[in-house]
């Protein structure tokens, strides 16, 4: 494949943007590639400035279930587009999503949009501290909450992929009062709440890791917080930024049957635009100004453009048979790229929950972020360069999740497949 292009607008791109990039996974630092520059996507392919098509598996890192520039979003952004792009001031849109969010989402009550899941997951912790009156916050490695201060501490996503420990710039006292533990490890939170149970807030995490690779919960661990939180008086929150609408209709903890106090949703409620939003139940979201004394706002939060492209998606989500869909094209890749491993002696461990997976270069099982480290990442990276050759387009990081869309037909499962066996042949 010809990257001349993108080569040429990455090394224009380091003259104006640090790191050429304007989020750090997407450099291609972690694979030994340069990043490739998109011109379009439609359906589950992208097109990058060369002219080379690749069948999509990160899918804007989650959000676009449907794939991209699906019709029904693309339609409802040029009906609104005429009427103006922010107002500052509500609109019925807004009541309509929060309403949609509701609908869907089993613990939800009562929305407050934001303008992306770091605001979002930011803003529930401040919710959290303001209604228990306390200060300490429980969460666990790997999981990776969005960049603010308080939370950039053993965290997955970029942070991993790029080996920074923490972040310079994060005082020591911003992030004093975090506690971070291991995933999947229920004696661990014990032992923390029994020694400072009463100062502690809350234990935020997502339910399925999904930015150290990804890692379900095992069997009792999300009941167990649950458990923990309601006996201690500490809110769980779940931060399903990359899990709301996409694992099930109603998010993990619809799937699990387990219900945290706060969610935390970003991306997919807006079909592709930026937004966020943090719900909960009446009596804690009643603590949020204007209508309590705990304070968030955002001049962009709830705009028409996102509100619009978001409400579109949740309502296609919402037709018959949607997740049944999913969840038989997931399986049939997974079960397809697992065997091209297995034939090709390449060892690997291969974690799922609905449409987003990973494959682990490592004998696994992979449990919690330790295990997850042992991959072998240059193995991966080799991966990734090979299939981005045959056409196929995954996280350039091992440690970010694969997603698989509506718009993934079975040709573009078994090209994804044919070109695994192929690639694992050559490590």
């Amino acid at each position: 494949m010809d990257f001349n292009k993108s080569h040429s607008l990455f090394e224009e791109a380091l003259r104006y943007i640090p790191g050429g990039v304007n989020s750090p996974v997407r450099s291609g630092k972690a694979v030994g590639t340069m990043p490739i520059f998109v011109k379009s996507g439609k359906g589950c392919h992208i097109t990058d400035v060369d002219g080379n098509r690749y069948v999509d598996y990160v899918c804007s890192w989650g959000p676009l279930i449907l794939g991209h520039a699906p019709d029904c979003v693309l339609d409802a952004l040029r009906e609104t587009l005429p009427y103006g792009t922010s107002f500052g001031i509500p609109t019925m849109l807004e009541i309509e999503m929060a309403k949609k969010i509701v609908e869907m989402v089993p613990s939800v009550e009562k929305v407050r949009m934001v303008n992306s899941g770091t605001e979002a997951v930011m803003s529930a912790i401040r919710l959290a501290r303001g209604y228990t009156g306390r200060s300490k916050v429980i969460k666990f490695d790997g999981c990776y909450h969005g960049h603010s201060d308080c939370l950039l501490v053993e965290a997955g996503s970029g942070i991993a992929t790029l080996a920074i420990p923490g972040s310079p710039g994060v005082p020591e006292n911003l992030v004093k009062d975090t506690i971070s533990l291991p995933f999947n490890n229920l004696e661990a939170v014990k032992k923390v709440v029994q020694e400072i149970g009463n100062e502690v807030a809350c234990i935020i995490l997502e339910p399925v890791g999904g930015n150290m690779g990804v890692v379900p919960p095992e069997k009792g661990y999300l009941e167990g917080l649950r458990k923990i939180c309601d006996d201690n008086g500490i809110l769980l929150i779940f931060d399903e930024v990359m899990t709301g609408f996409r694992v099930s209709k109603g998010g993990a903890q619809e799937l699990y049957g387990v219900y945290p106090d706060i969610t935390c949703l970003g991306k997919v409620i807006g079909g592709g635009m930026p937004v966020g939003a943090y719900g909960g139940s009446r009596e804690i979201m009643s603590s949020i100004a204007p209508e309590g004394n705990v304070y968030q706002a955002g001049t962009l939060s709830g705009n028409p453009l996102a509100m619009s492209a978001g409400l579109a998606q949740l309502k296609k989500l919402s037709e018959p048979g949607m997740y049944e869909k999913l969840e038989e094209k997931s399986a049939y890749l997974e079960k397809g790229i697992m065997n091209a491993a297995k034939k090709s002696g390449v060892e690997v461990c291969g974690n799922r929950v609905g449409s987003m997976g990973c494959v682990f270069f490592t004998r696994g099982p992979v449990k919690d972020f330790e295990s997850a480290k042992k991959s072998d990442t240059e193995k991966y990276a080799r991966f990734f360069r090979g299939m981005l050759e045959h056409g196929v387009y995954l996280a350039p990081s091992q440690f970010e999740a694969y997603f698989v869309s509506t718009a993934h037909e079975e040709k573009d499962l078994d090209k994804t497949i044919e070109a695994a066996e192929k690639v694992f042949k050559t490590l």
